[in-house]
C-alpha cells in the first residue's frame, strides 16, 4: 500500500496484482485486468490533475505533470495505448493522430461495460466501444479539418473500465519528415512544435515508443527527447514489435546507447483481430518461450509491467509537483486579484464618474506636490527624470553658472569700455565727480549682454515641468483613456501660460535691473572697498612708465595695463567705475538667480494647488472635451483586461478548490493512519 512520506512524496509500493493470465476454467477463459488493484491514495491525486487539466490551468502558465507519448510514424504508439486501454484507436496510413489526444484511463471495478466519453470544443459526447475509432476520426476532422493536416487543439478521451490502469497520457502526432499527398509541406515543423511544447516542461514524463526493427539512435523521437532531457531522467522507452526483430534486442535495451533513464519495457501489441486477452496471453508466451526474448529480464517485458511502471512514475511525479502547483496557483491568484483591484471601477452613473474624476485630480495633485514641492520620489524610484527637486536644482545651477561665466571683455581691453563711457558722457562739472548716468550706462550694457539667459532658463525649466506633469497625469488617467486627450491638452495649455508668465516676469526684472542701481546688501560696500584697495598699486604702474606693466588684480587676474597709460586723465575714474561695477554685478547676478528660484517655486505651487484643476475641468467641460459623461464609456482595452482577469481568477479559484479538496483528503488519510497506528 502506498503511503505519503514526510517530504510529501508518494512511495513506489503501489499494489499491483500478478499480471499472469489465469487458467482456463469450465465456464471459459478468464484473465485479470492489467492492474487489478490501485491504491486509494493515488487515484485522488490523478483525479486532481485531470480536473486541473480539464479546467485548462496550463493557460495560466502552470504546468501539470503529464505522461507524453511520442514516437516516429508507425512506431506503434497507438497500439501501445490500445493495449493499455483495451479499446481500438484509429489506424491507417500516414499520421493517424492529428491532434493531441489526452487519454484518461480510470479503473472502475463496479461497471461491466466500458464507459467512454469524448471531450473537445467545449463538448462532451458519450461513445460506445465499437464506434470509438470512428468518433475520434470525426472529432479530429472537426478540430483539425478534413484531410491530413494537424492541430494543436487537444481531444480528450475518457475511458472508465474495469481493469485499466489509472493513467492520463497525451498521445501526440507521429513524427514524419516527408509530407505525403494532402499534408502541408511543413508537416515536420508543425509536428515538431507540438511535441516540443509538451515535452519541454520539467513536469513532463516522456514515453518514447520505439520499434524494435530500427536503430534507436536514428529515431527522430529519441533526438527530440534528448534535446530536452539529456540525461534521460524523465524518459521511459517502450519497445514495440519485439516479435518482428528479436535479434539483438537484449543488447539494445541493456546497453542503453540513448540514455533512457527510466528504463525500457518491451511489449507485443495486439495483432489483427486478436482480442486483448489473447494478445496478453500471446505476449506472455512470447517472452517466456522465445529463445532470444526470454533472456530479457521479466521486469522489462509485457504491457502489464508497462502499466505498473507508468502508474508508479505518474504517482511519483504528481506527488513531487503538487506542492509547487499549489504555490503557483496561490501566487497567480493573488497577483491577478491585485491587478483586478487596481483596475478602475466600471462607472455606471455621472455621480460615480464625477467621484472617480475628482479622485484622479486629487491623486495627481498629491503626486505632483510630492515630486515637485517636497522632493520625494518614492513613486518613481528608478526614473531619475522624475526626481524633480534634484533636476530643478541642476537646471538652476546651470543657469547660475552660465550667468557668472559670461565675460565679454578681452584682457587687452581692460577699462576701455569704462574709459569710452567716461569720455562720451563728459559734461560741465567737477573733474573728479562720477555722474550716476555713467554707472547706469555701463550697467545697462552688461544687463543687456545677459538678458537672454533668464528667458532661456524659464523656457528650459517649463519644458521639463511639462514632461513631468503630463507623465503624472497620464499615469493617473491610464485607466480612463477617454480623459487622456483632454487632460493632456489642459496640461499643455496651462504650462504654455505659465511659461509666458515667467517670460513676462523675467523681462520685468531685467527691465528693473537696467533702470535702477540699488542694493541694501552690505556686501556691496565691503567688496567695493576690497577691490579699491588695489587702486594705489594700479596707479603707481600707470604713473611710472619705466615700471613693468603687468598687474594681478583680484577677480580680474594677471593683465597688461600698458595700453591704459595714454588715458591717464580718466584712468583713475575708469578704475573706480570698474570696481564699483564688479562689486555691484555680484549683487545683480545673485538677485537674478535667487529671485528666479523663488519665482519658479511660487509658480509651481500655484499651478498645482489652484490652476491645474481649473484648467483640466474647463477643458473637459468644453464642447470638444465631451464632459464627465465620457468616463461612462469604458475603454475596450480596460474592458477586455477586466474580462480576462475575471476569467483567470474564476479558473484559479476553481483550481485552488480542486487542489484544496485533495490536500484535505490526504490530511484525513494521514490522520486515519495515525489513529490506526
Amino acid at each position: 500500500m502506498a503511503y505519503q512520506n514526510t517530504n510529501g512524496c508518494i512511495s513506489d509500493s503501489i499494489e499491483i496484482l500478478d499480471p499472469k493470465p489465469l487458467a482456463v476454467v469450465a465456464s471459459g477463459v478468464v484473465h485479470p485486468p492489467i492492474v487489478a488493484s490501485f491504491n486509494d491514495r493515488i487515484r485522488p491525486l490523478l483525479d486532481c490533475i485531470d480536473k486541473l487539466r480539464h479546467l485548462n490551468i496550463m493557460q495560466e502558465g502552470i504546468q501539470l505533470p503529464t505522461i507524453v507519448v511520442v514516437g516516429d510514424q508507425s512506431s506503434g504508439k497507438s497500439s501501445v495505448l490500445e493495449s493499455l486501454a483495451g479499446i481500438s484507436l484509429p489506424r491507417g496510413q500516414g499520421i493517424c493522430t492529428r491532434v493531441p489526444l489526452v487519454m484518461r484511463l480510470q479503473n472502475d471495478p463496479n461497471i461491466t461495460a466500458p464507459n467512454l466519453q469524448l471531450e473537445y470544443n467545449n463538448k462532451s459526447l458519450p461513445v460506445d466501444e465499437i464506434g470509438i475509432a470512428d468518433a475520434i476520426i470525426l472529432a479530429t476532422d472537426e478540430i483539425a479539418g478534413h484531410g491530413k493536416g494537424i492541430s494543436n487543439n487537444p481531444l480528450t478521451l475518457v475511458v472508465k473500465k474495469n481493469g485499466v490502469p489509472d493513467l492520463t497520457m497525451v498521445d501526440l502526432p507521429g513524427i514524419t519528415r516527408v509530407a505525403v499527398q494532402g499534408q502541408p509541406e511543413d508537416i515536420y515543423e508543425q509536428v515538431y512544435d507540438i511535441i516540443m511544447k509538451y515535452i519541454v516542461p520539467e513536469e513532463s514524463i516522456i514515453l518514447n515508443v520505439l520499434s524494435a526493427t530500427v536503430d534507436f539512435p536514428t529515431c527522430e523521437s529519441i533526438r527530440m527527447s534528448q534535446k530536452v532531457d539529456k540525461t534521460g531522467e524523465r524518459t521511459l522507452a517502450v519497445v514495440t514489435k519485439a516479435d518482428k526483430a528479436p535479434e539483438g534486442l537484449l543488447e539494445k535495451v541493456t546497453a542503453d546507447e540513448v540514455n533512457i533513464g527510466l528504463g525500457y519495457v518491451c511489449v507485443r501489441n495486439r495483432i489483427g483481430n486478436e482480442s486483448y486477452e489473447e494478445a496478453r496471453s500471446d505476449e506472455q508466451r512470447l517472452f517466456s518461450t522465445h529463445p532470444l526474448l526470454l533472456k530479457i529480464d521479466k521486469s522489462m517485458v509485457s504491457v502489464p509491467i508497462l502499466a505498473q511502471k507508468l502508474v508508479r512514475i505518474q504517482a511519483s511525479i504528481i506527488s513531487k509537483c503538487l506542492p509547487e502547483i499549489v504555490r503557483k496557483i496561490n501566487d497567480r491568484l493573488a497577483s491577478n486579484l491585485a491587478e483586478l483591484n487596481r483596475l478602475p471601477q466600471h462607472l455606471t452613473s455621472v455621480a460615480e464618474a464625477l467621484t472617480a474624476f475628482m479622485r484622479i485630480l486629487s491623486s495627481s495633485k498629491d503626486s505632483l506636490k510630492k515630486i515637485l514641492l517636497s522632493g520625494e520620489f518614492d513613486e518613481y524610484p528608478d526614473d531619475k527624470e522624475m526626481h524633480c527637486a534634484a533636476r530643478i536644482v541642476e537646471i538652476l545651477n546651470q543657469y547660475s553658472n552660465e550667468l557668472h561665466s559670461k565675460n565679454f571683455e578681452k584682457a587687452d581691453e581692460f577699462l576701455m569700455e569704462e574709459i569710452m563711457v567716461l569720455q562720451e558722457t563728459k559734461g560741465i562739472g567737477l573733474p573728479n565727480f562720477l555722474p550716476r548716468a555713467v554707472f547706469l550706462n555701463v550697467l545697462q550694457r552688461k544687463v543687456k549682454e545677459i538678458a537672454a539667459s533668464p528667458e532661456d532658463f524659464v523656457g528650459k525649466l517649463w519644458n521639463y515641468l511639462e514632461r513631468v506633469v503630463i507623465i503624472v497625469l497620464m499615469y493617473h488617467c491610464e485607466n480612463y483613456p477617454q480623459l487622456q486627450s483632454s487632460t493632456r491638452r489642459a496640461a499643455q495649455n496651462l504650462i504654455a501660460k505659465k511659461k509666458n508668465e515667467s517670460v513676462d516676469w523675467v523681462r520685468e526684472i531685467i527691465g528693473m535691473e537696467k533702470l535702477t542701481d540699488y542694493t541694501c546688501n552690505p556686501d556691496y560696500l565691503t567688496t567695493y572697498s576690497k577691490f579699491m584697495a588695489q587702486q594705489h598699486t594700479f596707479m603707481e604702474i600707470m604713473n611710472d612708465h619705466g615700471k613693468y606693466s603687468m598687474i594681478n588684480l583680484e577677480e580680474v587676474g594677471v593683465i597688461d595695463v600698458g595700453h591704459l597709460r595714454k588715458h591717464l586723465d580718466v584712468v583713475q575714474q575708469a578704475f573706480d567705475l570698474k570696481m564699483r561695477m564688479m562689486a555691484y554685478w555680484k549683487i545683480v547676478l545673485m538677485r537674478l538667480v535667487d529671485s528666479m528660484a523663488l519665482h519658479i517655486m511660487f509658480s509651481i505651487r500655484n499651478m498645482i494647488n489652484k490652476e491645474m484643476e481649473i484648467e483640466i475641468i474647463q477643458d473637459l467641460m468644453a464642447p470638444h472635451g465631451g464632459g464627465i459623461e465620457r468616463m461612462l464609456d469604458e475603454s475596450p482595452l480596460v474592458a477586455e483586461k477586466r474580462n480576462r482577469l475575471k476569467k483567470s481568477v474564476k479558473l484559479l479559484k476553481e483550481s485552488k478548490e480542486v487542489v484544496a479538496n485533495i490536500m484535505d483528503r490526504i490530511s484525513l488519510y494521514d490522520d486515519h493512519e495515525s489513529d490506526q497506528g
